[in-house]
């Protein structure tokens, strides 16, 4: 059964930095490509990154695009999201969830599953 468990979320003022953690079980992590996604209030969940199983390739929403970096350690079966600069608009929840492939599928929640608890992200301004 997948398990992901998202941890590093917390508040921060705009211009501020956060590295977001998701470890994986329950299943062969090293072959699915993982993505992160941002419930903000009162939004339907969208995109942010998404990353191969190799970590090859990386995926970017336009919104995060030379701010955010998506990594994983296939050795620790964890995924990780570096957010600088971070700005008002990326306040939210944070989910990890898992696809088959990232391509075809990503920035589509729906293509993705395991979904965690998540974790929350508040920027000020």
């Amino acid at each position: 059964q997948v398990q992901l468990v998202e941890s590093g979320g917390g508040s921060v003022q705009a211009g501020g930095s956060l590295r977001l953690s998701c470890a994986a079980s329950g299943y062969t992590y090293s072959r699915f490509c993982m993505g992160w996604f941002l419930q903000a209030p009162g939004k339907e969940r969208e995109g942010v990154a998404a990353i191969s199983s190799s970590g090859r390739f990386t995926y970017y929403a336009d919104s995060v695009k030379g701010r955010f970096t998506i990594s994983r350690d296939n050795a620790k079966n964890t995924i990780y999201l570096q957010m600088n600069s971070l700005k008002p608009e990326d306040t939210g929840l944070y989910y990890c969830a898992t696809s088959p492939s990232c391509t075809g599928n990503w920035p589509r929640p729906e293509k993705f599953a395991g979904w965690g608890q998540g974790t929350q992200v508040t920027v000020s301004s």
